[in-house]
Parts: structure tokens; C-alpha cells; sequence
């Protein structure tokens, strides 16, 4: 049986536990927001077991309910028949051109790249870096808090690869610092200074125009405050160019540009409730002019902000938005030049209904004509028939023949059209259990350039070790 106790006992132990639970709860939030030090007082010796115990239930519920987390067909709400496609079905290219596939290799579990040759459909090189690796390089503080957590080599894609002469690839992904490896995967650099994520290009000179989250943000902290954009804060949106060996030449933010050129009322304008907005802008592609003409110049730089449903012409040099266009895009995407006067938007076409976010109709590849002030769609029964409709991401190019590439990023699938709309090939990321995984912004290379440079890597690319 059991023993009386006294009551005072009872009324101590419930009172030590509840102030227990608190002291561990504040242990919990102060290392989330990464407040663990004030002077000379530095609790993270506790406050770091504290979050990992907290974190256990979280961990074991994904564990159990999503085993794979960049399964595609886990994360979308509808099946698709194509999904039972294994790799590339249809008709290899006539012309040189190459793929560099980042996809999520659902065997493997783990992000890689893939450079596969168009003409053949054959993988000629793969990239597999250490992730775990080169996460433990960096000092998990700030936006980097949770670093092994959210993007650990079985959660990691490597987004928008581009590759240089020598092989070696530069990439992120998405909540990491941006990287560059050798073609053996090993490590060329790493920049820690923030946070890169989406489209990545490069100008004439060699130099990366990506995007960050800069932290602390550049706004005044009463505006936005001061709470890292890994931890719910505001993400202060930047264009950054950086040198081919990683160090950044020029960094803006894209809020800053905003207030600069009379749009801080655009800041406020996403969402509803009269909340305060933590994501207003989401660059999700910049593009740099890398020649003069008569609506752009060398060094101006275009840019997709999605939760703006608008892209804008930005000159670097003054500070300037040159142009900006909003008319009948829905969560837009990738922005291409495709001659003098002409540029492509990527038009997710997304809207927010309210059964949820939807894609009406297809995504759709819309041409702007700067002479005419004209928008056209491209191909866009192609793209409905295909049922073309990623819902988050996306990205397309037109060839100088009229082929269209697409990448339906949320669905995993790859697509190529002829010039006279027809398809003629398509890959869908399956592995070996049958499952769809995620791609991660693959680059088709088609340019004499490109293809030169290509093959003189193929040629000249040294053995590595296994």
C-alpha cells in the first residue's frame, strides 16, 4: 500500500516542478533565439541540452510520419501518373547540350549533382560533396542554429549549381552558407557570412550574384527587430555579388532598395490581419545584364520577388529601380534575357484561394517585349497539356531554335519541348524504392560557350580518389 504523504510535501514538489518546467522552457527559447550570452554569462553549456531534449519528440513524430523528407510525392496533395516514370523517357537531343541535374538521390539519401549529356541521356560526372562535413565547419550560433537539423547530408539539396571551366561547383542550400567544391567534391570555399538561398549566376567577369538573408538585419531594429529569419524574423532579403573565390564585392538589401525608391508601403503589404510581415519580398531569382543595350545596361541586375508578384530592373551603379512589372503574374519565378529587348518570367500563376494555395490552370512562360510594352505566353498549350503546375518553385529557358526547357521543381519532373510545342523529353526523379524525390533548380547548359567549357572539363578532369 501506498504511504500517506504530508500535504506541504505535495504542495513543494508541484510547485518545484512547475518552476522546473518554466526554467526549462526559458533554457529552450533563450537558445532558439540564440540569447544564450549577456557579458560575460554564458549559458549555452545548458540551454544546448535543454533544446535537444526538446527537441526529441519533434524529432521522433518526423522519424515516424515523414521518414523522407524530400520525398516529392509525400509533400504534394494530389498523385501524379507520371510518377511511375523511372529517369529520362523520350528522344536525346540533336545538338551538344548537357544537363546539370541537382536532384535528391532517394537511395543514396542524400543531395547530389549530375551532369548528363542531352545527346545520350548518360551521366558523365557526379558531384556527392560531404554535407555533414562541411556543416561542421561552422559555428552554430545566429542563423546557423540549427544547421546539422535542417540541412544534414539526408535533408540537403544542392540548389541552382553552376559550374566553372575547371568542374568545380558552386551551390547552397537554401538555409546554408554558399559553397564551392572541386570536381572530387572536396571543398574549395565556403561563405558563413549569412544565409544564401535561391538562383545563382554569374556576370561576364566571373563574379556570383546570388541572394542572402542578412542578419542582423540591415533595417532599424524597430522596425523589424532583431530575431534570426531561421527563428520566424524578418527576412531582410539581399542581392549579393560575390567574387569567384567567395568574398562578397557588393551586398543591398532588397528592403532598403525598396524605401530608397518610394515603395516602403509595399513592405506592409502582404498578408492579412494587420500583422506584422516577415517575408514581404522573396527574391527567388536575379538575373545580371551582362551586356549594354538600349533598355538595360552591363551591370543591371533583374529581379523576381515573389511575394510582390513582381519583377524589377534594379541598377546597382545609382540605386535605381529602372522598371517593374506586376500585371498578371502569381508567385513568379525565374527571369531570363532572351535577346535586346525581350526578357521571360516564369509565371507559377499561383493564387492564394480559400481551400489553400492553387495553381489556376498551368504554369505558364510569359515573353515581355520592352519595344511594344507587350506580354505573350509561350508555348502554353504545351504547358497545359503537360499539366505543367509547380506550385512553389520553377524554372525555364527558351533555346535560340524554340525549344522550351522547364523544371517542374515541386513535382519533381524535367521537361524539354520542341520548338513546335511538342514534347520531347521528359525525367521524373525516382529511386530505386519507387518513391519521387525533389529536384533542386537544375541548369541546362546550350551554349557554344557552355558546351566548349564543358567539354574541355571532361577532357582535362583528373581522377578522384573513391
Amino acid at each position: 500500500m501506498f504511504k500517506k504523504i504530508e500535504i506541504w510535501i505535495l504542495y513543494l514538489t508541484i510547485l518545484v516542478s512547475v518552476l522546473a518546467g518554466l526554467a526549462f522552457g526559458v533554457l529552450v527559447r533563450q537558445e532558439t533565439l540564440g540569447r544564450t550570452q549577456a557579458g560575460i554569462i554564458d549559458i549555452g553549456f545548458i540551454s544546448k541540452p535543454a533544446a535537444f531534449i526538446a527537441s526529441l519528440p519533434e524529432q521522433i513524430l518526423i522519424s515516424l510520419l515523414r521518414p523522407d523528407p524530400l520525398r516529392a510525392d509525400s509533400l504534394l496533395s494530389d498523385d501524379k501518373d507520371f510518377y511511375s516514370q523511372d529517369g529520362f523517357v523520350g528522344t536525346t537531343n540533336a545538338s551538344a547540350s548537357y544537363l546539370l541535374l541537382s536532384r535528391y538521390d532517394g537511395t543514396l539519401r542524400e543531395g547530389l549533382v549530375e551532369l548528363v549529356d542531352l545527346t545520350t541521356f548518360k551521366t558523365l560526372h557526379t558531384w556527392n560533396p560531404d554535407i555533414d562535413f562541411l556543416n561542421g565547419l561552422v559555428e552554430k550560433v545566429d542563423e546557423f542554429t540549427f544547421l546539422d537539423r535542417d540541412a544534414n547530408d539526408s535533408r540537403h539539396l544542392l540548389y541552382h549549381p553552376i559550374i566553372s571551366k575547371k568542374g568545380e561547383l558552386i551551390f547552397h542550400g537554401q538555409t546554408t552558407p554558399l559553397r564551392s567544391i572541386d570536381a572530387c567534391s572536396n571543398l574549395v570555399f565556403q561563405n558563413i557570412e549569412d544565409i544564401f538561398h535561391h538562383s545563382i549566376e554569374k556576370d561576364l567577369d566571373g563574379n556570383i550574384w546570388t541572394s542572402s538573408h542578412l542578419y542582423p538585419q540591415h533595417l532599424p531594429s524597430e522596425l523589424v527587430g532583431r530575431d534570426s529569419p531561421r527563428q520566424g524574423g524578418y527576412r531582410d532579403d539581399a542581392v549579393v555579388q560575390l567574387s569567384p573565390d567567395g568574398n562578397i564585392l557588393y551586398e543591398k538589401s532588397i528592403s532598403e532598395i525598396f524605401i530608397d525608391n518610394g515603395l516602403e508601403t509595399r513592405l506592409q503589404m502582404v498578408g492579412g490581419d494587420h500583422m506584422f510581415q516577415t517575408d514581404p519580398i522573396h527574391v527567388n531569382d536575379i538575373q545580371p545584364v551582362i551586356y549594354d543595350g538600349e533598355y538595360w545596361k552591363k551591370g543591371d541586375l533583374f529581379m523576381s520577388l515573389g511575394h510582390q508578384s513582381m519583377v524589377i530592373l534594379f541598377r546597382p551603379s545609382t540605386g535605381k529601380i529602372l522598371w517593374k512589372y506586376e500585371t498578371d503574374i502569381y508567385h513568379q519565378h525565374d527571369v531570363n534575357i532572351l535577346d535586346e529587348k525581350r526578357i521571360t518570367i516564369f509565371n507559377n500563376n499561383r493564387k492564394y484561394l480559400p481551400r489553400g494555395n492553387a495553381v489556376i490552370g498551368a504554369n505558364e512562360v510569359l515573353i515581355y517585349n520592352f519595344e511594344t510594352q507587350e506580354v505573350s505566353s509561350y508555348m502554353q498549350e504545351s504547358l497545359a497539356r503537360e499539366n505543367v503546375k509547380t506550385l512553389s518553385q520553377g524554372r525555364s529557358d527558351i533555346l535560340p531554335n524554340g525549344d522550351l526547357f522547364v523544371e517542374e521543381t515541386d513535382h519533381a519532373r524535367t521537361l524539354y519541348f520542341n520548338a513546335d510545342g511538342t514534347s520531347r523529353w521528359t525525367h521524373v526523379n525516382q529511386a530505386d524504392n519507387g518513391n519521387v524525390y525533389r529536384v533542386g533548380w537544375s541548369r541546362i547548359l546550350f551554349s557554344e560557350e557552355d558546351v566548349q567549357d564543358i567539354e574541355g572539363f571532361l577532357e582535362n578532369r583528373r581522377v578522384c580518389d573513391a
